[in-house]
């Protein structure tokens, strides 16, 4: 009798793991700064790590790929720099039912993925970065404020930058879990899982402010990159199958509370390499694993949202910080970028300028937020600055 793959079971376990503890306290902060309260925020949680599982074991198994899905982090932070809308949380329900069907809509309509992808990749990082930043300068406004207890999470969080990577924010995540079940009064924060829907209703400014921005940051955040990434692995991804499949799990999961799901980009490296099987055929069992993983996670959900609630104020917010530190040295770099030739045109990195410091005012005009602007603003400054194109 075959002996059960036990490496790329392990690694399957590990990437899961790794994913959801990595930007569980990213997820939470932008639903709850959305206008979630403590129940449809921990909903949103339940309901998206189950997705995740499900979708990568639809997907891998069908595929037999190590595709694996991941919630949209950098959605996240948009939704936690955005804040509320007009229309309040059932608004914002109604913008993540909107995203799902974008999502699909560009599975089903190449013009539509096209359109996204013509979006120069500098603007989009600039938008990325503008939303990023307010979240990784909590770490240090946290730092100054409680240093007793936030000092010990960013020492573990650079020890292990150093020696394990992989494993620096989901340990800082621990130890700040394990700082407040020291502080907390009983096992209060024990919970069921539960899930909490709402009808969601549709507002203009909700649809342009955060189901666009959302659909924008998780395409080309999470879809482009996690293609490129298998890519490079030498795995092709059914895209139209990936694209109504994550479209549709973000839309079944809107009325629970779940942003968005998509392509993991970054953890999709682990499942995808020679680390989870030496055999390239044998590798989407990594994948499997996952969202195997990810299902088990999912009740567990209740009880993590409900500790991070009783968390002193800036612990939980600079685990969040931390571990978008990574993704917000990237979208800089990638926002700074200028095509070839273009070096000593002065006026080439303005438009991305523009679109970062836009996105990362954080003020609204019309009920909108300043992420769409910064992108808008981006786009204009792109299209008028852009050197005109020799006729000769």
């Amino acid at each position: 009798m075959e002996r059960p793959p036990l490496q790329p079971i392990l690694v399957g376990i590990v990437s899961a793991v790794v994913g959801v503890t990595s930007s569980f306290a990213v997820v939470l902060a932008g639903l709850t700064a959305a206008g979630a309260d403590p129940a449809q925020a921990s909903s949103g949680l339940v309901v998206l790590t189950a997705l995740m599982g499900l979708a990568t074991i639809w997907l891998s198994r069908r595929s037999r790929r190590p595709i694996t899905v991941a919630w949209s982090t950098p959605g996240a932070a948009l939704l936690a720099s955005t804040g509320a809308v007009a229309g309040g949380w059932p608004a914002v329900v109604g913008a993540f039912l909107v995203t799902g069907a974008l999502i699909v809509l560009t599975g089903l309509w190449g013009r539509l993925g096209r359109l996204v992808g013509a979006i120069p990749a500098p603007l989009a990082q600039a938008m990325l970065a503008g939303v990023l930043l307010p979240l990784c300068l909590a770490p240090v406004r946290a730092l100054a404020e409680q240093p007793l207890l936030v000092a010990p999470i960013v020492v573990v969080w650079v020890v292990l930058q150093r020696f394990a990577p992989r494993w620096a924010a989901p340990a800082a995540f621990v130890l700040a879990l394990g700082i407040v079940i020291a502080l907390a009064d009983g096992w209060s924060w024990l919970r069921p899982p539960a899930l909490a829907v709402t009808a969601p209703s549709l507002s203009v400014a909700a649809v342009v402010g955060v189901a666009l921005p959302l659909y924008v940051v998780t395409m080309a955040s999470q879809n482009l990159p996690g293609v490129a990434v298998l890519g490079a692995a030498g795995y092709a991804v059914p895209w139209r199958q990936a694209m109504v499949v994550t479209g549709t799990g973000t839309m079944l999961g809107a009325t629970a509370g779940g942003h968005a799901i998509n392509l993991a980009a970054i953890t999709a490296a682990l499942p995808a390499s020679p680390e989870a099987h030496p055999d390239p055929a044998r590798r989407w069992i990594a994948s499997q694993s996952n969202g195997v993983t990810c299902l088990v996670l999912a009740p567990l959900a209740t009880t993590l949202a409900a500790l991070v609630a009783a968390a002193p104020p800036g612990v939980v917010e600079s685990v969040a910080g931390l571990a978008l530190l990574g993704a917000f040295a990237a979208a800089v770099t990638g926002a700074m970028a200028v095509p070839a030739g273009a070096e000593a045109v002065p006026v080439a990195r303005v438009p991305a300028a523009m679109a970062f410091l836009f996105a990362a005012a954080g003020f609204t005009i019309g009920g909108i937020g300043s992420a769409f602007w910064g992108l808008a603003v981006g786009i204009v400054l792109h299209l008028v600055l852009r050197p005109a194109r020799s006729t000769g």
